[in-house]
């Protein structure tokens, strides 16, 4: 599932955007497809534009009857009446994704024999502190396990101790879901933490919900600001 929303605040229609002749939520369809991973490869979207792109390129894509405030919530509507095990949640501006990131986070629950796990994501190691403080990269902190403890716009670990090592990790926004954790979601209120961060990976947090994270070395690239669409066009040269 790739929720789409067309009025992104931090840079409005990027979904839109072109990225080498198609649009940048063609391209994250596309490269969802490509992975050949998944049974269906669905466009969850508030938008006819989209709506109209994704199925005039012959993919599939849902129109979302209610609105929602994340795009965990717009899954949940497109899902709840399907017949799933997992749902995988891809970024819509995500052109790059790869298959190999999104194996290994499905891997989590061939391997989660107990059913313990209610989500699984990917973080990479990050180095670079200009990046490390900005607010628009998600931190997240993990037990010796790779499970979530906390995930922040600030630095985190706070770095007081400074004869320490830095070990930053950015979260990347793929999460993999047992449907009961996303419907879940949906159903339970927003909480203060979440609220104060604007992270929605908090919600399950707050309500005990397992995420399990997974290391990647794949960067790639997320388009947040027109900056960043200027390094993807540039890289897809």
């Amino acid at each position: 599932m790739i929720p789409a929303r067309y009025a992104a605040s931090r840079f409005p229609a990027k979904l839109m955007q072109d990225l080498s002749g198609k649009p940048v939520i063609l391209r994250t369809y596309e490269a969802a497809i490509n992975t050949q991973l998944f049974d269906e490869v669905y466009v969850v979207t508030d938008s006819d534009v989209i709506y109209d792109t994704i199925t005039n390129a012959g993919g599939n894509a849902i129109m979302s009857i209610e609105e929602h405030d994340c795009g965990s919530d717009r899954i949940a509507e497109a899902v709840a009446d399907m017949d799933v095990d997992i749902i995988v949640n891809v970024q819509g501006d995500e052109p790059f994704t790869d298959r190999e990131s999104l194996a290994s986070v499905l891997q989590v629950f061939e391997d989660d024999t107990d059913a313990e796990i209610d989500l699984a994501s990917l973080m990479v190691k990050i180095n670079d502190w200009d990046e490390i403080k900005n607010p628009n990269t998600v931190k997240v902190i993990v037990d010796n396990r790779n499970f979530a403890i906390y995930f922040s716009r600030s630095p985190i670990p706070y770095p007081r101790d400074t004869s320490i090592a830095d070990i930053y990790f950015k979260h990347k926004g793929i999460y993999a879901f047992r449907k009961r954790a996303i419907m879940d979601f949906h159903r339970l209120p927003m909480m203060p933490l979440e609220a104060k961060e604007k992270i929605e990976a908090i919600r399950y947090l707050e309500y005990g919900r397992k995420i399990k994270m997974v290391e990647t070395k794949v960067t790639g690239i997320e388009i947040d600001t027109p900056e960043d669409l200027k390094k993807a066009q540039a890289a897809w040269k």
